[in-house]
């Protein structure tokens, strides 16, 4: 019953009336720990933020990709794209550089394989480091990597990343590093940029608790940079979306802060499974990865107490825990995983 149920959940985490429909004797309000998104949402001034009734200026746009080439280390806002979320950028992405040939460091977020397969590319998921290093040494190939990667926190230094582009240079082919949780880490792809061969992508929303607002920025060399802002057009993205961004993005004391917050939380997260005898298989400060025969039926159990996680019905061993945005959440998030406990030793 629970591994044909799966089948039938959606793509992503998120949805959750759709995943709670199957479980209409649960207790509200639903928890949603099915995302990657911080419980912490920046506190943007809604009364500014809430311009509907005008286009964005030109001269804002600029802002705003001043704030990103700023925030993220860029020598110029030339290399910035911003776009409503990545998930748009990863979709275009494959009808600006025209590359037929992919491998994908998997198992991952599952958008950049679509995106390529959906533009006739053909695609292979590979997941070991030795395999994915070969495929840089291809000609006319596109070479993707979630770093630190979703949904099992594996991350690639610095290190390893620059002899990765270096073979993809000389090969003449590209380095797509998605970095949408990476602004609570130490190391950024983007320190290896204006290198031609690099793109690297970054989510707004995730980080900043700001999932509606539709934010998300894509920095490249400048030729790439400039050909997927004209395809993408004027007005790519709203004036609250701008606001928004250049408010959080300018406010690195706030990023710190809730920084030290998500360890704490996390640490919290990962005891709290540990003592429900459950193994942690990966994790960053936004989510944990428990790997674990059973995990198809504690996503029931979970659901049942409603408690949404993200199952995986490729792979039914894993099992994606976000955080709970509220001390109310983290007590029937516990007290679910202690019974869990308790009847299964």
């Amino acid at each position: 019953m629970t591994s044909s149920l799966l089948k039938n959940m959606p793509a992503h985490g998120g949805q959750i009336r759709q995943v709670m429909q199957h479980f209409p004797e649960a207790p509200k309000p639903f928890i949603d720990l099915s995302t990657g998104i911080s419980p912490y949402a920046y506190p943007v001034d809604h009364a500014e933020m809430g311009n509907w009734t005008r286009l964005p200026e030109v001269e804002e746009e600029e802002a705003l990709r001043q704030a990103a080439a700023q925030s993220y280390g860029v020598s110029s806002s030339d290399m910035i794209v911003a776009g409503p979320g990545t998930q748009m950028l990863i979709a275009l992405l494959p009808l600006v550089l025209k590359i037929k040939h992919v491998t994908i460091f998997g198992p991952t977020y599952s958008g950049h394989e679509q995106s390529w397969r959906n533009a006739g590319a053909t695609v292979s998921i590979v997941t070991d480091l030795q395999s994915f290093e070969a495929s840089a040494d291809q000609q006319d190939h596109a070479c993707v990597v979630c770093n630190p990667n979703n949904p099992d926190g594996r991350h690639l230094s610095i290190t390893q990343l620059r002899a990765l582009l270096n073979r993809c240079a000389k090969a003449g082919s590209r380095l797509i590093v998605d970095e949408a949780f990476a602004d609570f880490e130490t190391e950024s792809a983007v320190s290896l940029l204006p290198e031609s061969g690099m793109i690297v992508l970054r989510s707004f929303g995730k980080s900043f608790g700001l999932p509606g607002v539709r934010l998300g920025f894509l920095i490249a060399s400048d030729g790439v940079a400039s050909q997927i802002r004209t395809m993408m057009g004027d007005w790519a993205v709203s004036a609250p979306a701008i606001f928004a961004g250049r408010q959080a993005l300018g406010d690195t004391a706030w990023l710190g802060q809730i920084r030290a917050s998500l360890e704490t939380d996390s640490a919290r997260l990962n005891a709290a499974l540990a003592r429900a005898g459950l193994a942690v298989h990966g994790y960053t400060r936004l989510f944990t990865l428990v790997r674990s025969e059973r995990a198809s039926d504690l996503w029931a159990f979970l659901c049942k107490k409603g408690i949404v996680t993200r199952a995986f019905p490729q792979r039914p061993m894993d099992l994606r825990f976000g955080l709970p945005r509220s001390e109310m959440g983290w007590q029937r998030l516990e007290g679910a995983l202690s019974e869990w406990g308790i009847c299964s030793s």
